[in-house]
């Protein structure tokens, strides 16, 4: 029986929706990495006045514009470490055609439909894998709606913010999977680097499900996520 190998990516994007961050590790089915790519995009990374990575408003402690130099700065001392460097859109695209031609492996990344898309958007050729499902649809699936699941949402208050309309959901996320998976409610939060992302929240996720499911399971399974099922009103009642 020919050796399975999975393709896990991740990106951290732009405001223009194009990928300055891109991550991605080949494993086989026990979790053990094989081959890794970690790179920040040359003419885009490095190009900050007309593509600055992607930020919301200033409130925002992760995602807002204020925190913007930090963020930089965190990739300039990986640049300075050699934990990153910059590569080209081709040299991106000829490290994946090699990963394609030497592994044949099935590509995942937990928000599937998201790195897809912005991957395109840049030219990254993600169609060199004719094999792919979501881990976020899959996590979803398998775990998202178990009492176990429920309890160490409670733990670790993995709600999300009411909406305007007075929706609230509960968190469904890679940091709270990882949480999940790894029995680790106290995990602290990703730092939306691609490769630590990958490596130490969205890796575990998959090596789980891998011990649980059967490949054949998850590149056909069809459930999506959907907000209105983690309702906290459906699931949690008051004491």
């Amino acid at each position: 029986m020919r050796k399975q190998y999975f393709l896990l990516i991740d990106t951290e994007t732009t405001q223009d929706q194009l990928v300055a961050d891109f991550g991605a590790i080949v494993i086989d089915r026990k979790g053990n990495i094989l081959n890794q790519c970690a790179v920040l995009t040359g003419g885009i990374y490095t190009d900050p006045a007309n593509h600055p990575l992607f930020f919301t408003s200033d409130s925002d402690p992760v995602w807002g514009k204020a925190h913007l130099d930090r963020r930089y700065e965190t990739y300039r001392r990986m640049i300075k470490s050699g934990s990153r460097m910059i590569a080209t859109v081709p040299a991106i695209n000829n490290w994946l055609a090699k990963a394609a031609a030497s592994y044949q492996p099935i590509m995942t990344a937990y928000n599937l439909p998201f790195d897809t898309h912005k991957c395109a958007n840049t030219g990254i050729d993600l169609t060199l894998f004719n094999q792919s499902f979501c881990l976020w649809k899959a996590s979803y699936t398998q775990w998202a709606l178990t009492k176990a699941y429920k309890r160490m949402i409670l733990e670790c208050h993995g709600f999300n913010s009411p909406t305007e309309h007075g929706n609230m959901s509960y968190k469904t996320n890679a940091e709270m999977m990882a949480r999940f998976v790894l029995d680790n409610p106290g995990l602290q939060d990703e730092p939306h680097t691609a490769l630590e992302d990958l490596v130490f929240y969205e890796l575990p996720i998959l090596v789980k499900l891998l011990k649980q499911r059967s490949t054949k399971w998850l590149l056909n399974e069809t459930r999506g996520f959907d907000w209105k099922t983690v309702q906290v009103r459906n699931h949690f009642k008051p004491i």
